[in-house]
């Protein structure tokens, strides 16, 4: 009875130990699942994520709400102005050594009826400074996109390079082998056999260096998004383009429209109303003015007391500060008109340019695709013609060369391609938000 016992008691604790090796094996690979598996992330991913968290555009926005209630807080000049008051005294006469006490309460306010349109235009100037943050968060917005956008084409060619080089390292290492058999053949000098060893530690080499890369390029698309955390994450998408914009635009019309040139003009007339505001410091401030209240020796007092009128005031000398005011705005405005001419122009070449290159890298694209053609065709013909000897290592081994840098150099135009039109529609203007992809 005690040895069947005994023996049940140990296959419970086998089959109870079977169950936790079981539950731990099945724990670690999901972990290494988890930890190894890379989150697929398409180009509308990566500018959902980054609209809410790229702390760029989460500082301009705050830059916005700023100067919004920047522009209340100068309209609430316009505005009645009540306080209220409460005082308590006590004083004492020397001579007479005699106390007194006095204690009152009330309600006072005044509003501007005159001041030179002084408040006007400082309104003026607040709301043209509000649309001045409304474009540069326009524009902060497509330095983001065209940031985001460079580093998901390079993440894309980061991640195609590493089949390219892993590709590139297998027919090097068969290159090696076939070179190896013809050398120990005796049909084959040693020089080759050193040189197929020096291209296949290189292409080697490669691979590690993509896979570098690869890291690299997941680390600057993370810091596009804005997260905290770094996360193994893939980027999804082919290397197209969907703004190739083939016909040459106006672009004088397309840079009036962009939020850069928009910016530039706002702020000029920012300008324009501050100078004018500065010129109304040398007319009178008129104010009427109100109180009511009551006033007593004690407490709680109960004689009341009102008033009402116009206050008049004119700075007669302040030392010509009103004069350097002035001569300021004038600089200010005359500069922001030299930098919205400036920047017109400027955004204008920069049109023309991003717009050309765009249209380089299209048909440097098509270019290297037919030397990649080209070159696998020529490769694969010289590959079977020096494995029956009839064309030398030297020769062979060009051709061999020329299709690795084919490879390379399509992929290459692929992604300056994607880059090039990143630019471009940074160039118009385009911001994160831009539905054209």
């Amino acid at each position: 009875m005690m040895s069947k016992l005994i023996g049940k008691l140990y296959t419970r604790y086998k089959m109870k130990r079977f169950k936790f090796i079981f539950l731990t094996c099945f724990l670690c690979a999901s972990w290494a699942i988890r930890v190894g598996a890379q989150e697929a992330f398409q180009w509308e991913d990566c500018v959902k994520e980054a609209y809410v968290n790229n702390p760029d555009l989460i500082s301009a926005a705050q830059g916005l709400k700023q100067t919004e209630a920047d522009k209340r807080i100068t309209q609430s000049a316009a505005l009645p102005q009540i306080s209220t008051e409460l005082t308590g005294k006590k004083s004492k006469a020397a001579a007479s050594n005699k106390q007194s006490d006095s204690y009152s309460y009330g309600v006072s306010g005044r509003q501007l009826l005159f001041d030179g349109f002084k408040t006007s235009n400082d309104i003026a100037a607040a709301k043209e400074d509000v649309k001045a943050s409304q474009y540069n968060y326009a524009v902060v917005s497509s330095n983001v996109r065209l940031n985001l956008r460079t580093v998901f084409a390079e993440l894309l060619r980061a991640q195609a390079l590493i089949s390219l080089t892993e590709d590139i390292a297998q027919r090097r290492k068969q290159n090696l082998e076939l070179v190896q058999l013809r050398y120990e053949g005796g049909r084959e000098h040693k020089g080759a056999l050193l040189t197929a060893q020096a291209d296949f530690a290189q292409a080697e080499f490669e691979v590690e260096q993509a896979k570098r890369n690869l890291s690299l390029a997941q680390a600057k698309l993370i810091k596009e998004l804005g997260w905290q955390n770094k996360v193994s994450i893939r980027a999804e998408g082919d290397f197209a383009v969907a703004d190739s914009q083939s016909l040459k635009p106006d672009f004088v019309y397309l840079a009036d429209n962009t939020p850069f040139l928009k910016e530039l003009a706002a702020r000029k007339e920012a300008a324009r109303f501050g100078l004018k505001s500065a010129k109304a410091d040398f007319f009178p401030q008129i104010y009427l003015t109100s109180s009511i209240g009551k006033t007593n020796s004690y407490w709680a007092p109960d004689d009341k007391e009102w008033s009402a009128g116009l206050s008049v005031s004119f700075p007669l000398f302040e030392g010509g500060s009103r004069i350097a005011k002035i001569s300021k705005e004038e600089a200010r405005a005359k500069q922001a008109q030299a930098d919205e001419r400036s920047g017109r122009d400027s955004v204008i070449v920069t049109l023309e340019a991003t717009w050309k290159d765009l249209q380089d890298a299209i048909d440097e694209v098509s270019v290297q695709e037919k030397f990649l053609k080209a070159s696998q065709e020529r490769a694969k013909i010289a590959n079977a013609e020096y494995s029956t000897g009839l064309i030398d290592f030297d020769d062979w081994i060009i051709i061999e060369d020329e299709l690795v840098r084919a490879k390379k150099a399509y992929l290459n135009a692929q992604t300056n391609m994607l880059i090039a039109e990143a630019k471009w529609v940074q160039a118009k203007g385009g911001v994160l938000e831009y539905a054209k992809e």
